[in-house]
């Protein structure tokens, strides 16, 4: 009779890892069915941005991560942002120059770590 129940539960955890699995790889890391929208930037000319950053970003690994960091980074006025999920990198123009802690804190916000900022136009 233990050995039965031993079993079935073995089973049970068996069938939630699975159909968690199929959820990441359908859905991405975050499981959820959620899709984020991105926000758009009015502003996509490069020669409006004369500040630009690389920022190394640690935490993603779905459309949806890259999404939500870009989203963002571009809710700050004057930025225009792109990550590259493949380098788990940031790109970020400015209209001005932006301090450091406050790209930081636009990258927390959204879930994510910052590696580190490296400015473009120094």
């Amino acid at each position: 009779m233990a050995n039965g129940i031993i079993i079935l539960i073995l089973i049970l955890i068996c069938i939630f890892a699975v159909k968690g699995a199929a959820r990441r790889m359908i859905y991405g890391c975050c499981g959820g069915r959620d899709v984020e929208k991105r926000k758009k930037v009015a502003d996509q000319d490069p020669s409006h941005y004369p500040y630009c950053a690389k920022i190394g970003v640690d935490g993603m690994s779905c459309k949806n991560c890259r999404i939500r960091v870009e989203n963002s980074l571009n809710e700050t006025e004057g930025v225009w942002a792109a990550v590259n999920l493949k380098k788990k990198e940031a790109t970020v123009r400015m209209k001005s120059r932006i301090s450091e802690q406050e790209l930081r804190r636009a990258v927390e916000k959204a879930g994510y770590d910052v590696r580190n900022i490296t400015w473009q136009d120094d």
